[in-house]
């Protein structure tokens, strides 16, 4: 099921904490970067924070810029974003700022939360999520219910680390400020567990007063049936490079991305690439790594359509050659039409040779666009 974009936002100490242990909120951002938060909640859909976060910091979540708030108004929006806590316990205080200010609110929480939640009066959907707080259910939910693009998470720790070791982070905007608290008790931005792998990609770095904002996004592909953020980051790049191909009348318009484990690009292609017209994608990305690469073992094959099992042009299909490369996992938008081959499988093909296949129909649209000339009724 489709996600909603995931941005991680915080601010930190130079030795990793986003707080200290006194009675008062400590202040790590500058006033400018203050306004650049203020922007990017102007920006998204919806705003999260955890319960925990309600408790301690007691904050308001709001679009402070009157212009902002207009400009999300005059362009069919809600004047505020959605706010949205997360409580397993259905425990929270009615009291908070939370609850008074802004616009619509919704509270996930467990099916003995609710209950609990509800009891309060509080003027906040609540929806419960099973026995235990699920993720990937919540994140879905406001999708598919709410209508969330863009969800902007402000904390705590403990909700970044979550989502950051399940795979469901696209972007950490991270805040790093000019002092040191050094102590032990005070919360850290991550706590401990299992991370991907992997480098994560550097997407901007820029000075705002005297701090240092830093923007990252996950590179390393999952590794079984569940997508995570940097799947669908690979299949758009995927889908952008079929945008790309030259035009045909006779062939599709294809583009395909090769990853290994770490998030390390191994190699990019696209449908007749280098003038050739009958390469495909996955062929020609492949073409371009030495068979005997290690990394193919562990490697990940986006491509915008689904790897052929069958072509004219060439002895082996794209699936054949991904499989005599040694890949395991394929990531895919679109299931391959009868335009030009019945009852093509590719990944069916992939699925009994044991290769892990996922399809991320969210992103057929994309796929289908440069090839619109070919399938239009």
């Amino acid at each position: 099921m489709p996600y909603p974009y995931v941005l991680l936002s915080a601010a930190v100490s130079l030795d990793g904490y986003l707080d200290d242990t006194g009675p008062d909120r400590l202040l790590l951002s500058s006033p400018a970067d203050f306004d650049r938060v203020d922007e990017v909640r102007a920006s998204v859909d919806a705003i999260l924070v955890g319960a925990g976060t309600i408790r301690a910091d007691n904050p308001r979540l709001l679009v402070n810029s009157p212009d902002r708030r207009a400009a999300r108004v005059a362009a069919g929006r809600p004047e505020y974003p959605l706010k949205v806590t997360v409580s397993g316990s259905g425990e929270l205080d009615p009291a908070a700022n939370f609850w008074h200010t802004g616009g619509e609110k919704v509270v996930y929480t467990t099916d003995e939360g609710a209950g609990r939640a509800r009891s309060l009066g509080i003027a906040a959907d609540v929806v419960p999520l099973g026995p235990a707080l699920d993720w990937r259910r919540l994140l879905e939910h406001l999708h598919d219910v709410r209508g969330v693009r863009r969800l902007m998470v402000e904390g705590g720790g403990t909700i970044h680390t979550q989502l950051l070791q399940q795979g469901l982070a696209d972007e950490i905007q991270l805040v790093l400020a000019p002092l040191f608290v050094g102590d032990a008790d005070a919360p850290r931005l991550f706590g401990p567990g299992g991370y991907q792998g992997g480098r994560l990609r550097l997407v901007e770095t820029r000075r705002i007063e005297d701090v240092v904002l830093t923007r990252y996004e996950p590179t390393a592909p999952g590794t079984g049936p569940l997508p995570v953020a940097a799947d669908r980051h690979w299949l758009a790049l995927a889908c952008e490079l079929a945008a790309a191909c030259p035009p045909s009348r006779t062939a599709f318009s294809v583009g395909a991305v090769v990853v290994a484990a770490d998030g390390t690009e191994l190699a990019r292609g696209h449908s007749r690439e280098a003038g050739d017209p009958v390469v495909h994608a996955e062929e020609a990305a492949l073409a371009k790594i030495d068979p005997a690469d290690p990394r193919l073992a562990t490697a990940t094959v986006y491509s915008s359509l689904e790897p052929c099992a069958q072509r004219s042009s060439r002895p082996a299909p794209c699936a054949r050659l991904i499989l005599d490369a040694g890949v395991r996992r394929v990531v895919t938008a679109w299931r391959e039409p009868d335009t030009f081959v019945r009852e093509a499988d590719g990944s069916g093909l992939l699925a009994s040779a044991g290769v892990e296949v996922l399809v991320l129909p969210e992103y057929e649209e994309r796929a289908r666009v440069p090839n619109s000339h070919l399938t239009a009724p």
